[in-house]
């Protein structure tokens, strides 16, 4: 195997600049973490600066730690759920089936980013688990020579590109759930169901050029001939066989491998889920971030038919929610700093950072300024929901200021959200692991599509925000 030094000499124009990227980040960059607590120390820094008490700051952090209880059990079950449903025998066989489809090498990977997009509107985390698989799958045809390097890219186009405009969002699910909003974001936002986020003209016209894009490029910049790299040159070992649940050992175990349980429970949930469609509106049932885990967490359960297939599922997914179990509390408290922790004049810094916004004016510099403010942070803060906590206090507050619609500067959030995935390896964790690569495998091709991203993406919020009005916020009925 060549050395990293290696690699990066051999490749060339942009790839080389990625690859030289990567191979810093790798070395420089500390655990996701570790950035989470150093933001909450650099705002307290700051809050202390605006003027705020330390017993302030201190009361600020410790009483907003829990803020987000509810929600950071809901965003790590979106991971575990997406793991479950893509590793079940079912799914498992309609990979292979699909990954007999492309016929040329470069159709191969431009079908990998399609299919990787295409599902992760539904569930980031299923695109993720469900790309790595089928790019395996198909660099275990003897018939087609692919790059892997180029496929695990294509992979991660579900969350390097278009995660955030989809049902999964963690802002647009955050926003559409009064229980899960903090007071003071609730206070300032209302309520927003994915009519007014992701289910808009302008965010699905904005997902359908972003995905066409992105096929374009993958289609193209996957390597031929002699340049192309296979998994067996990588050494990674493509064996998928599942592993054998152990046999019933005891008669206590018998309904563990049975299937009467999982599909009484299938039953149980798709009723529930008619009742709500009958007596609901479409737009509140789809907007429900628990109704959508239910079904997803059911759909896992009946997928593997017994219970003990499941869980052996489950506690395999269980690793990929650390990040999110130990980083959102962290969060939570930046948020309630900024919020709640006041300084001179009664001002906190969330009001400070609005009238900074409020003073950029209404209109496409607004947009552009709000998405480039998030790309940058995102460098830093790969979390979408928890990084969408510390900026939607003043955003929003700024978008309200200046006549902005709130359901858009939540898309523009979205979509300039997913740029930093693409440079910043934290999130190709869990699908490094599927494919046996290193970030610096992909990144070549994932800068790639970011340097043509950037200015679509820009031109797209400013273009498509001057076709909203503004609404004010909506509060929710009292119970």
């Amino acid at each position: 195997m060549p050395s990293a030094t290696e690699e990066v000499r051999s490749e060339k124009g942009l790839a080389r600049v990625a690859q030289s990227l990567a191979g810093w980040t790798e070395k420089w960059f500390p655990d996701a973490y570790v950035f989470a607590l150093v933001g909450v120390f650099v705002v307290a820094v700051a809050a202390l600066a605006n003027g705020s008490s330390p017993q302030t700051v201190v009361d600020a952090f410790g009483d907003g730690f829990w803020d987000l209880t509810a929600f950071t059990l809901q965003m790590a079950m979106v991971v575990l759920t997406g793991y479950v449903v893509a590793t079940s025998p079912p799914v498992a066989r309609l990979i292979d089936r699909l990954a007999t489809v492309p016929h040329t090498a470069r159709s191969a990977v431009s079908f990998v980013a399609f299919l990787s997009m295409s599902v992760s509107f539904l569930n980031w985390g299923l695109s993720l688990v469900f790309g790595g698989l089928l790019a395996r799958a198909i660099a275990r045809r003897s018939d087609l020579r692919v790059d892997y390097r180029a496929l695990g890219a294509a992979a991660f186009m579900g969350l390097g590109a278009v995660w955030a405009l989809g049902m999964s969002s963690s802002a647009a699910q955050l926003q559409a759930t009064a229980a899960s909003l903090p007071p003071a974001l609730l206070e300032i936002t209302g309520v927003l169901d994915f009519g007014t986020t992701i289910f808009t003209w302008q965010s699905l016209l904005m997902c359908a050029i972003i995905i066409a894009l992105t096929v374009v490029i993958a289609h193209f910049s996957a390597p031929r001939g002699t340049a192309v790299t296979t998994a067996q040159d990588l050494e990674v070992d493509l064996d998928d066989r599942p592993k054998e649940v152990p046999p019933r050992s005891r008669p206590g175990e018998w309904l563990e491998y049975s299937r009467i349980l999982p599909a009484l429970a299938g039953l149980m949930t798709l009723g529930w889920l008619i009742s709500q469609l009958v007596t609901k509106p479409l737009l509140t049932v789809v907007s429900s971030l628990n109704a959508y885990l239910l079904v997803f967490l059911m759909l896992g359960l009946v997928l593997h038919g017994t219970p003990r297939k499941f869980l052996q599922a489950v506690a395999l997914a269980v690793p990929a929610t650390a990040g999110i179990l130990v980083q959102f509390p962290l969060y939570a408290a930046m948020a309630a700093i900024l919020t709640k922790a006041e300084g001179r004049n009664g001002l906190t810094i969330s009001e400070h950072l609005a009238e900074f916004f409020t003073n950029i004016g209404s209109g496409g510099a607004f947009t552009v300024v709000i998405a480039l403010y998030t790309v940058v942070l995102g460098l830093f803060v790969p979390s979408g929901g928890g990084k969408w906590l510390v900026e939607a206090p003043y955003v929003m507050q700024s978008a309200t200021d200046v006549g902005m619609n709130l359901g858009w500067t939540v898309q523009v959030y979205n979509v300039a959200e997913a740029l930093p995935n693409l440079i910043n390896p934290f999130f190709m964790l869990p699908l490094l692991a599927v494919l046996g690569l290193r970030a610096r495998d992909l990144v070549g091709f994932t800068f790639l599509q970011f340097m043509f991203h950037l200015p679509v993406v820009l031109l797209l919020v400013w273009l498509l925000g001057t076709t909203f009005e503004f609404v004010p916020p909506v509060q929710p009925s009292s119970p």
